[in-house]
């Protein structure tokens, strides 16, 4: 390319970008109202939150904690009744779950009231408040899952209760997964679905050496095949 053709690449490049910044330039002086306006909404927005988390949700989350530690301690003790509820002078697990559903404590007490219907029996409700509660913390949203999948089962849902172990049994951990792999295998075992009942009880075999599941696999393997066969 000649000097001159250069120079003159250069110079309509030049232009081109003054071009661009004369008409930024241009937008913002002529939205200047608008762009402000929202730049004022996001400093609002983004504080807003700050003031949210730091002077109401942290306190609300301490106060949580300080009336749950009763209902955990019947929890603890199988007093499911008093852990839903309460004893007359401390909340139970429900109430705390709807005073403080926007903090971590009040969530978990969805998690401890579900497991307490579980035990109690009350299957529909153990359904409602289980399937209402996730959590970051990857055991216990797949232990979560696990009890919801038990309730389905005792509901008589088990479609329900199959997708739910499947996720249970999909994290990778020695004690939570072959618990609920097994679980999915009976389930499938009952269903007459023995394939599937064997990729279960084959994954424990080969995935999860260790654990107590472990132990008699082999025998449920064989039962399966031998179902399978007839």
């Amino acid at each position: 390319m000649s000097d001159k053709k250069k120079e003159y690449a250069t110079e309509t490049s030049m232009e081109n970008v003054e071009s661009a910044l004369s008409k930024s330039e241009q937008f913002i002086e002529d939205n200047q109202k608008v762009l402000t306006i929202i730049m004022f909404a996001v400093i609002f927005i983004i504080g807003g939150y700050w003031v949210a988390k730091k002077l109401y949700l942290a306190p609300r989350a301490q106060q949580a904690q300080v009336e749950m530690f009763p209902a955990q301690n019947y929890f603890e003790k199988d007093s499911f009744n008093l852990a839903l509820n309460g004893d007359g002078m401390n909340v139970g697990f429900l109430d705390i779950a709807d005073n403080y559903s926007m903090t971590k404590p009040g969530k978990l007490a969805k998690y401890y009231a579900g497991i307490s219907f579980l035990h109690l029996g009350q299957f529909e409700e153990a359904i409602d408040q289980l399937k209402s509660f996730s959590s970051s913390d990857e055991l216990l949203d797949a232990t979560a899952k696990g009890a919801l999948g038990d309730a389905y089962l005792e509901n008589g849902d088990v479609d329900a209760a199959i997708s739910n172990y499947k996720t249970a049994s999909s994290v990778s951990n020695p004690v939570i997964a072959p618990t609920y792999l097994l679980k999915l295998g009976l389930v499938y075992e009952d269903q007459k679905d023995f394939s599937s009942a064997l990729k279960a009880y084959k994954k424990i075999k080969d995935d999860y050496p260790s654990a107590a599941e472990a132990r008699n696999i082999d025998k449920y393997i064989t039962r399966v095949n031998i179902l399978a066969s007839n």
